[in-house]
C-alpha cells in the first residue's frame, strides 16, 4: 500500500526568515514514517521545503496539523478527496481540540499519539471498516515510542537534523499551554531508545526538542549521567524550576549543555499566576537566571504579552529586565487562545475570542480582546520588543559575562535575528544543513580558542 504523509506549510511571523520553516525535519511523521515502512511504500512530504505532488495516486494521505495549518490542511485533505484518496488527519490541533473539527474535512481523524492509533487506522482502512475517529486512549507508555526514521531526511533542507526528543507532553497543565488539554498526556521514553537515537543521528550536537526536557527531575539525572560520557554540546527546553535543583544545574553544565529555552512567559507574578503557570515564580526569576548562568548555560527566554495582568508599560518593564539579566536569546508571543485550551474556553464564555480564522493562531496576531490595552497596542508592543532586543545597543549590553558563551550569542543575535535575511540567502546558496553544519562548528572552536 502507498501511504503519503503531509507537513503543511507554516506561515511566516513578521520576524521571521526562511530559516524558520527550514529549522529542523518533522519528527512526528518521521515516527509514523518508521512504524509503516516496513510493509508499506511511504513517502513524506514537508511543504515547508517541497511542493505538494497530487498526481501520484495515494491510497491514503495523512496530514499533521497544527491550529494555524488548519484551514490549508482542509483544502489539502479536499484536493485529495475530489481524486479519490482517504484522508486520515492528527498532530496536536487535531489531539486537542477533535470537537471542533468539521465532520466533512477528512475522512479520520487520530487523537492522541501515532503508535496508539495508526496500526489500527491501517488495518481497518486494508479491511474497509474504516472508522471517523481513532484514539490513542493513554495506550502508549514510554517503551512503546518509536523512534524516527532519521535516514528518511533529506539533510540539505535542514538547519538542524540532530533532533531528538526523550519524551512526550509536558507535567504541567498552564492554561494557555497545548498541554492543558484533556488528551494531552506526559511520559518519558526509554533512556536507551534514547542513546540509540543520539547514535543514529552521529553529531556532538544535539537539541533535545520536548515541551519539558527535565518534566521528570529524576529521569532526567539518569539520563545525564548516561551521556556524560559522551562529550555531547546539547541544548534543550525546560521550565524556570530547575534552577530549584543545584544538583540537576550542575549535571546540566557537566554533560554538555549550552542553553535553555525557558518559558518565563511574564515578569509580572499576577499573569504568571493568572495563567496557573505553577512551576514559575516570577519574584525568583533573577535568581533562577543567575544560578543557569553562573553554570555557563545560555537561556533562551519565552515570554508572551497579552496576559491579563499585562499594561503598556509590560513591554518596557520586560525589556529593561531582559536587558538588565543578559538573557541571550528572547522570543516572543502574543498571547494565543489555541482551542481546546483552558484559556479558550475562559476567552470565549467572556466574548473574547474576536476571529475565528485559525490561520491568525501562530502567536504573531491579536486575536482576542485584551483587557488592558488595545489589539493594536499589543501588537505594536510585540513588533517593537522584538526590534528593541535585537537592536545592536541591546545586543552589546547583553553580551555574556563568561566569554566562551560569547562566539554561540554573536552568532545567534546577528547572523539569526539581525541580519537572518542575508543568512536566508547563504542558506539557498550552499543548503541549509552545510550553514548549520559551519554555525556549530564556528561556535565550538571560537570558544575554544578563547579558553586557551
Amino acid at each position: 500500500m502507498y501511504i503519503k504523509l503531509i507537513q503543511p506549510k507554516m506561515k511566516k511571523r513578521p520576524m521571521d526568515t526562511d530559516i524558520k520553516i527550514h529549522m529542523a525535519p518533522p519528527l512526528g511523521l518521521l515516527t509514523i514514517v518508521n512504524m509503516l515502512r516496513g510493509e508499506h511504500h511511504v513517502t513524506l512530504e514537508n511543504e515547508n521545503i517541497q511542493s505538494i505532488n497530487y498526481n501520484d495516486h495515494p491510497d491514503l494521505v495523512g496530514i499533521s496539523v497544527t491550529v494555524d495549518t488548519f484551514p490549508h490542511a482542509a483544502e489539502i485533505s479536499a484536493r485529495f478527496r475530489e481524486l479519490g484518496v482517504t484522508v486520515i488527519a492528527g498532530g496536536i490541533h487535531i489531539t486537542t481540540s477533535f470537537d471542533t473539527i468539521p465532520q466533512n474535512c477528512f475522512d479520520a481523524v487520530c487523537i492522541g499519539a501515532a503508535e496508539g492509533t495508526w496500526y489500527d487506522i491501517i488495518d481497518d482502512f486494508k479491511n474497509g471498516r474504516l472508522k471517523k475517529v481513532y484514539r490513542c486512549n493513554g495506550k502508549l507508555n514510554g517503551e512503546d515510542i518509536v523512534s524516527p526514521a532519521y535516514d528518511f531526511i533529506d539533510k540539505s533542507k535542514y538547519l538542524y537534523c540532530n533532533v531528538v526528543h526523550t519524551s512526550r507532553g509536558c507535567p504541567f497543565r498552564c492554561d494557555f499551554c497545548y498541554n492543558s488539554a484533556s488528551e494531552r498526556v506526559y511520559v518519558n521514553r526509554g533512556i536507551d531508545a534514547v542513546l540509540d537515537d543520539i547514535k543514529a543521528i552521529n553529531s556532538k550536537h544535539i537539541m533535545f526538542i520536548d515541551d519539558n526536557f527535565a518534566g521528570n527531575p529524576d529521569w532526567t539525572k539518569r539520563f545525564l549521567n548516561e551521556i556524560k560520557p559522551m562529550k555531547l554540546k546539547w541544548n534543550a527546553a525546560v521550565s524556570i524550576n530547575i534552577a530549584n535543583d543545584p544538583q540537576l544545574l550542575d549535571l546540566m553544565r557537566d554533560s554538555g549543555c549550552q542553553s535553555l529555552f525557558i518559558g518565563f512567559e511574564s515578569i509580572n507574578p499576577e499573569s504568571v499566576s493568572g495563567v496557573h503557570k505553577v512551576q514559575n515564580s516570577a519574584a525568583d526569576y533573577e535568581r533562577a537566571v543567575k544560578a543557569i548562568h553562573d553554570r555557563g548555560i545560555m537561556i533562551n527566554g519565552s515570554f508572551v504579552f497579552g496576559l491579563d495582568g499585562d499594561t503598556r508599560e509590560t513591554f518596557d518593564a520586560t525589556l529593561k529586565w531582559i536587558v538588565r539579566n543578559k538573557i541571550e536569546t528572547v522570543t516572543s508571543h502574543i498571547l494565543t487562545p489555541y482551542p481546546g485550551t483552558v484559556l479558550y474556553e475562559q476567552l470565549k464564555c467572556q466574548g473574547r475570542i474576536t476571529t475565528d480564522d485559525l490561520s491568525l493562531y501562530n502567536t504573531a496576531n491579536v486575536v482576542f480582546k485584551p483587557l488592558n490595552m488595545t489589539p493594536e497596542e499589543l501588537y505594536n508592543g510585540y513588533i517593537r520588543i522584538y526590534k528593541q532586543i535585537y537592536s545592536f545597543k541591546n545586543i552589546i549590553k547583553r553580551m555574556p559575562e563568561s566569554k566562551h558563551q560569547r562566539a554561540p550569542y554573536l552568532l545567534f543575535n546577528l547572523l539569526y535575528r539581525k541580519y537572518g535575511k542575508f543568512t536566508d540567502l547563504l542558506c539557498k546558496m550552499i543548503s541549509y544543513r552545510r550553514i548549520g553544519i559551519i554555525a556549530q562548528f564556528a561556535s565550538h572552536y571560537l570558544k575554544l580558542a578563547r579558553t586557551q
